[in-house]
């Protein structure tokens, strides 16, 4: 009993913690993400998921690597950090990349969502 309430626990924090994530993201990038995605905008869309992705990769690392629920917690909003600092330092450092994606490159999108994916896998195993 006592592992399936642990399980539990750790899914929901885990599910709020990815919307929190996702709202805080969202609130940092200079364009609508949700808006461009409705408008079938796969530049949004990949550049999003990328993050989304990386962010969870250092969260699922954190839950398997970590023996407390604290840890997990203070983990989780270290990977957060690091994923805004990335998109920051990709949006002040690539010219113009917040337009390109805006009008939905594809390159761009995807330049973002590597990005933000190997953030997420290097952030991961630091934790291991």
């Amino acid at each position: 009993m006592l592992q399936a309430y642990a399980y539990a626990m750790y899914l929901l924090t885990g599910f709020v913690l990815l919307g929190i994530f996702f709202a805080l993201y969202t609130w940092v990038t200079s364009y609508d993400e949700l808006k461009l995605i409705r408008q079938g905008n796969m530049a949004a869309a990949m550049s999003l998921g990328g993050a989304l992705i990386g962010f969870c990769l250092t969260l699922a690392s954190s839950i398997l690597h970590n023996g407390t629920y604290l840890m997990f917690l203070a983990w989780a909003v270290g990977a957060m950090v690091v994923q805004v600092v990335c998109y920051i330092l990709m949006a002040k450092s690539v010219p113009d990349m917040c337009n390109a994606i805006e009008e939905n490159n594809l390159a761009m999108g995807s330049l973002m969502a590597v990005s933000s994916l190997t953030i997420g896998i290097v952030n991961a195993a630091c934790i291991s």
